[in-house]
């Protein structure tokens, strides 16, 4: 299957495997792929597990691949993958709320971010830097990346506090337990909902909860 991947990739053709949990998204990938003449989507799955078998057996150029899915998840698929079969390209297919995961991501081995909302000419690039060999990361998550994602993690008393609300404290409980006052609990929520991108505490703790920043 090697051979035969070599032979496509010296023809000019580019074969994908798209990974994603929700069917719609997987068919608009494929259709929003279809139009490009030298990409072929060789396969489909809806999460990690099968995207590894199915990258196994046929041996795609690059896997376009969605990060949270059930079961295993994108990016322990991507760390497998890069291991039993480092020649298959992995771009990983994510949400910008997800950009905290980056880091997990750089040690996975992907060799590419490509954000979901990105524009048809950008994917297309994100795949054919992938498969020469060369890196790709979406100009929208460059800040990210630049950053180290220092600037995006919550620090010990942000996360302390954030621990105390997902244990359904109030503010006032909040700033009782940790003998600070009320418009400093109220100052630390407001950075963790800005950092977390989150609309409510309530959404701030369910995001820290799905990211393990907190357990």
């Amino acid at each position: 299957m090697g051979e035969q991947a070599a032979t496509e990739r010296a023809n000019g053709e580019i074969t994908c495997l798209i990974v994603d949990d929700h069917e719609v998204v997987r068919e608009g990938l494929r259709l929003s792929l279809s139009r490009a003449p030298h990409i072929r989507v060789v396969g489909e799955a809806p999460d990690g597990e099968t995207a590894v078998a199915l990258a196994e057996r046929r041996r795609p150029d690059v896997v376009i691949m969605d990060v949270r899915m059930p079961g295993m998840d994108g990016l322990e698929a991507t760390k497998i993958l890069t291991q039993k079969a480092p020649d298959v390209a992995v771009l990983i297919f994510t949400a910008y709320s997800e950009r905290q995961l980056l880091r997990r991501g750089l040690e996975s081995g992907a060799k590419g971010y490509i954000l979901k909302e990105a524009p048809h000419q950008t994917l297309l690039k994100a795949i054919d830097k992938v498969v020469a060999g060369e890196g790709f990361v979406d100009p929208a998550l460059m800040p990210a990346f630049l950053s180290g994602s220092e600037e995006e993690m919550l620090t010990a008393r942000e996360r302390e506090i954030l621990k105390l609300l997902a244990d359904g404290m109030s503010n006032a409980d909040v700033a009782g337990r940790l003998f600070i006052s009320q418009e400093t609990v109220k100052s630390h929520v407001r950075h963790i909902l800005t950092k977390l991108e989150a609309d409510t505490r309530t959404h701030a703790v369910a995001i820290a909860l799905r990211e393990a920043i907190i357990d």
